[in-house]
């Protein structure tokens, strides 16, 4: 028996699945059925439609880089430390509870949950910095790791051709960014890929616009990615020293707890009991406001001690440098103004798509670099004569358990 025949065969299960998420989910929620791709696919298939897109995602080759990606600490030999692969997989997890309470659509926030940062560059949020400022000295749009997921899955992946995925997916990854302390996120519905581009496009034009998500879904993944990210920074930053547990605000640790455990439990029981499911037009994903004030004053907490302290800044002058070495370099070899690339830098030569258009050197260039490892960038920085950081060298120690915990159930977080 053929693979199409058995995929054939197969199909009554598929026509289930449908009528199933029909009877069991919410009115509001997105059923596969809705699935829309750019370019309609003739192959039978018994998967449902954002089923496949998580699978795609899955297989990507910018998703097996994610495993040596900084989420916000680089450079430290310590395998407790929390890298980007981690953190898609905790967002997904997180987001598909909540959307299994509220009866959304499980498929669907899995691919944008593990999509959502596949644009991300070297070196975390600096990186993605550092690449905007050279994507503007160069006459590109300032950098945005959202654009670039999309990019990557819908442009540049498979040699241009893309993966096709659902108008729906890569909304909500476009649209996943962006620290809205708003207590609900309310769907702004996109129907066609025509829409969907002009987004992009807006987006691009204006960075600090503030996308909504097109589908329920997709602001349960915007809503997870701090519930995932909130609590695990401070359990990362507590092995490196830089806060004890002490040091957590007092409201934050009354009001949601004083580890990684206690804080995703109370957040993401508080989404699904707050959130409202009835009909698209009234539904909405969102926090109460007590929470969402403490939410708040804890993200205020982790920019001041975490994310902008002195220790986890100290070597960014030396990624910097690199990063600008590393372009102009680039771009030196494809403009043939310098030596050729090492055999291991293929500078996009092997993309071709019609729908890329014309394709600068500097784009082949922010494309090239945005996709690489963390490893990978400081490898190909040295071979040029950069500076290259030395990675630290800590224990494998697992922080002192809080004294108190809120909830036993908290544990398992």
């Amino acid at each position: 028996m053929t693979s199409c025949s058995r995929s054939t065969t197969l199909l009554p299960h598929l026509e289930a699945l449908n009528l199933r998420e029909e009877r069991l989910l919410s009115p509001a929620a997105t059923l596969s059925t809705a699935g829309l791709r750019r370019s309609p696919e003739d192959k039978i298939g018994y998967r449902q439609q954002f089923a496949l897109d998580a699978d795609r995602i899955l297989h990507s080759r910018a998703y097996a880089r994610y495993i040596d990606k900084t989420q916000v600490f680089s450079l430290i030999t310590n395998d407790h430390i929390t890298h980007r692969v981690l953190h898609v997989q905790l967002v997904a997890r997180i987001a598909r509870t909540i959307g299994r309470f509220l009866h959304l659509n499980e498929d669907l926030i899995e691919a944008i949950a593990l999509g959502h940062d596949i644009g991300h560059p070297p070196f975390g949020h600096d990186g993605e910095k550092f690449l905007s400022d050279l994507c503007r000295e160069n006459g590109l749009a300032p950098f945005q790791h959202n654009i670039q997921s999309v990019r990557f899955l819908d442009q540049l992946e498979r040699k241009g051709r893309g993966w096709n995925l659902t108008l729906h997916t890569l909304d909500g990854i476009l649209c996943h960014d962006g620290e809205s302390h708003a207590c609900n996120l309310h769907p702004q519905p996109v129907r066609t890929f025509a829409d969907f581009d002009r987004k992009l496009q807006d987006k691009i034009a204006a960075p600090e616009l503030d996308l909504m998500p097109g589908t329920l879904e997709g602001c349960v993944v915007r809503l997870a990615d701090t519930v995932a990210y909130i609590g695990r920074d401070i359990e990362d930053a507590i092995i490196l020293g830089l806060i004890t547990r002490d040091e957590i605000p007092k409201t934050c640790r009354m009001m949601l707890g004083d580890t990684n455990g206690t804080i995703v439990y109370t957040l993401t029981t508080d989404l699904i009991a707050n959130s409202r499911i009835s009909t698209p037009e009234a539904s909405f994903i969102g926090f109460s406001k007590e929470i969402a004030d403490a939410l708040s004053e804890l993200k205020t907490f982790n920019y001041k001690k975490i994310y902008l302290a002195p220790k986890t800044k100290e070597k960014s002058p030396f990624i910097w440098d690199c990063y600008r070495k590393l372009f102009d370099h680039y771009l030196g070899c494809i403009n043939k103004t310098a030596g050729e690339a090492p055999k291991d830098v293929d500078l996009m030569s092997d993309v071709q798509s019609l729908s890329l258009g014309h394709y600068s050197s500097a784009e082949k260039v922010r494309d090239f670099i945005a996709g690489m490892t963390d490893d990978y960038f400081l490898r190909q920085a040295e071979k040029i004569g950069c500076r290259i950081p030395v990675k630290e060298q800590l224990p494998m120690t697992i922080p002192k358990p809080a004294t108190a915990r809120r909830s036993s159930s908290s544990d398992s977080h």
